[in-house]
């Protein structure tokens, strides 16, 4: 009777134990699938931002930053986190910080635009991080980087930025060209659903430099929603219907460029030499690699010196030695290599693409 008595004991802990485990292993491995995303109200607190036609920039920006993320928050594999949730002011470079420290996969910074020059421009815009190709996109980051000058050690904090300086905003490009392709792909997708859901005025997917960008570490885009200085697109999106679609809009792009993320993506426990298998039977002469690293430093191309990863290859470009991981002709496996990458360390890993072996434009290798 008491051996019985032991026998049950032991079997009842036993499944208990199991149980636990499994459900930790569950939720473990759904976390990795996890999609977040940073939302960021611009301005905020004692930075208004701009007050077209006295429409308070600051206000607007929170309300459809707010009303994005619920209807983010609504979608399982989507978890959302807000640089401000009220009317206060954060530092541009705390903004950046707030989604590094959350390993974040896409940080979406939202804001209304103005020309006061002319009243009659209207539209929807987004904005990824690179050179101004015109004045107009110069002025608008000019304008929204002058934020720092009412920051404490903004001198210090950003060393030493002048928004009013085209050298330092060449500076600030350099930093986010790792996740550019990346950047466009989620603007282009953001872009597309102002103008095919909500039928606005395309002012394109545009470069410019914002420190709020540069700063982020993963693929990062600013949205400006319309022009408060056009009496009639102010009061649109000073508007609680304005603002739902607009918002709307947005979360509708988010989901969408995460689904095509997700769509691409592939077991992760493929074997290396399986994918390599896949360029005998290619036709196409695109070949997408994975960077891993970037070094003055020369080293052998083995796997003990890339934490355990194999199919390294080296390229020396001047004085530089490039690392790459892998080769496929196939996006959705090069997607699978860079999380393999990412997750033995390698966390700014990215997509490089080359076509007959010279590097092409990510964008280009994808169309």
């Amino acid at each position: 009777m008491k051996t019985n008595v032991i026998v049950k004991t032991f079997l009842f802990s036993f499944i208990t134990l199991f149980f636990h485990f499994y459900l930790f292993s569950q939720q473990k491995s759904s976390s990795r699938n996890i999609f977040t995303v940073v939302l960021d109200a611009g301005h905020g607190g004692k930075d208004t931002g701009n007050r077209g036609n006295n429409y308070y920039e600051k206000k607007i920006a929170l309300n459809i930053a707010l009303k994005t993320g619920k209807l983010l928050e609504k979608e399982k594999k989507i978890k959302v986190i807000y640089t401000r949730k009220t009317d206060v002011f954060v530092n541009l470079i705390e903004r950046a910080n707030i989604a590094n420290r959350a390993d974040a996969d896409l940080f979406v910074s939202i804001h209304c635009d103005s020309f006061e020059k002319n009243k009659s421009v209207f539209g929807a815009g987004t904005f990824v991080m690179g050179l101004h190709a015109n004045d107009r996109n110069f002025e608008v980051a000019k304008k929204e980087n002058s934020v720092i000058f009412i920051e404490d050690n903004y001198l210090q904090n950003y060393d030493g930025f002048d928004p009013n300086s085209l050298e330092s905003v060449i500076g600030l490009t350099l930093m986010q060209e790792t996740y550019l392709d990346q950047s466009i792909l989620a603007a282009n997708s953001i872009q597309n659903s102002f103008v095919y859901k909500l039928k606005r005025k395309n002012r394109t997917v545009k470069q410019a430099g914002f420190i709020v960008l540069k700063y982020s570490y993963m693929p990062s885009v600013l949205v400006e929603t319309g022009f408060l200085t056009n009496k009639r697109e102010g009061a649109y999106l000073n508007s609680k219907k304005g603002q739902s679609e607009m918002a709307e809009t947005i979360a509708g792009g988010i989901k969408d460029y995460f689904s095509n993320l997700e769509n691409t993506f592939v077991n992760n426990d493929i074997d290396y030499d399986e994918r390599q298998n896949n360029l005998s039977s290619s036709k196409s002469n695109i070949i997408f690699k994975i960077q891993i690293a970037a070094s003055n430093n020369y080293l052998a191309t083995k796997s003990y010196n890339f934490n355990g990863l194999k199919g390294i290859s080296r390229e020396k470009n001047g004085n530089l030695y490039r690392y790459y991981y892998g080769k496929t002709p196939k996006y959705k496996n090069a997607l699978s290599l860079m999380r393999r990458a990412k997750k033995k360390g390698y966390k700014k890993a990215f997509i490089v693409a080359f076509k007959s072996g010279k590097k092409i434009k990510l964008k280009d290798a994808l169309k």
